[in-house]
């Protein structure tokens, strides 16, 4: 399996009502995985700075366009395989916060994320807390209650899985 070394930046995105975005997923490669719900976020490109991925990524995969990226809350390094793929990833993630709440159809999505994508919706506090799904990642019904309080760690937590 081809491994993909890379440094990557994923968001948290916030609404005025404290909602978080979210995309449910599949593994094209991989019918047997279950589906997750994640955060957006992707591959950061030469040049580009965390927030800029992370604001570029928020377009491509969900249309938002007035997003305000804040700072990364957390990091993480993460080894995964999907779409044929080994990811060795560093990750940083960073707060944003949006006034948008329509969900517009993916703008940009890369051809295996776009097989990938299953439905993207808003999710209030109480129900990613009370939901049996996996989350990517996957600490995040344990720490979302402190960002939506605006209790932001500094520096940022390490969340890399165990």
């Amino acid at each position: 399996m081809w491994v993909l070394k890379r440094n990557a930046a994923r968001v948290v995105l916030l609404n005025a009502d404290g909602n978080i975005f979210l995309i449910r997923s599949i593994d094209p490669a991989d019918p047997s995985k279950p589906a997750w719900w994640e955060i957006p976020g992707g591959g950061i490109e030469a040049g580009e700075t965390s927030a800029e991925t992370a604001e570029r990524e928020l377009w491509e995969e969900a249309g938002f366009e007035s997003a305000t990226v804040g700072p990364i809350v957390w990091v993480q390094h993460v080894e995964f395989d999907f779409g044929g793929y080994h990811f060795d990833q560093d990750e940083v993630i960073h707060v944003a916060y949006t006034t948008e709440t329509e969900i517009k159809p993916p703008a940009g999505l890369e051809a295996l994320e776009a097989i990938a994508f299953q439905e993207a919706r808003w999710w209030s506090l109480e129900e990613v807390m009370a939901a049996d799904v996996a989350f990517l990642p996957p600490r995040l019904p344990e720490l979302l209650p402190a960002l939506v309080a605006n209790d932001l760690p500094d520096p940022p937590l390490d969340i890399t899985p165990a």
